[in-house]
């Protein structure tokens, strides 16, 4: 999806965010996560689509998030689903940086 096909929204300053840190914000009744791996932000669901449980507490390894319920791994970067038994990526947004505020991109 090109930037002109989106519309992002300011969600919190960057300082909320600190490298090594997660954020959780709601987006139009969505749970979200944010993460700062190393100074790059990535945003995905907090749900785990195995079984609709919360992703976003769940152990950082590398790219890979780790569902704290039964340890299915998604990645961080683009929600891709990687191992059982989860086989349904999780949504993830777009994320940018624009004068020192985190931005989430949504479809227009």
């Amino acid at each position: 999806m090109t930037d002109n096909a989106l519309e992002f929204i300011q969600v919190a300053p960057v300082e909320e965010c600190p490298s090594g840190q997660r954020l959780f914000i709601e987006i139009d009744e969505e749970q979200v996560v944010i993460f700062n791996l190393a100074g790059n932000f990535y945003a995905i669901a907090d749900v785990c689509t195995h079984d609709e449980g919360p992703l976003g507490e769940g152990e950082i390894d590398g790219y890979q998030i780790i569902c704290p319920r039964h340890g299915a791994r998604f990645d961080l970067r683009n929600g891709k689903a990687l191992t059982f038994p989860a086989v349904v990526d999780t949504k993830s947004f777009p994320v940018r940086v624009v004068d020192d505020w985190i931005e989430i991109g949504l479809a227009k």
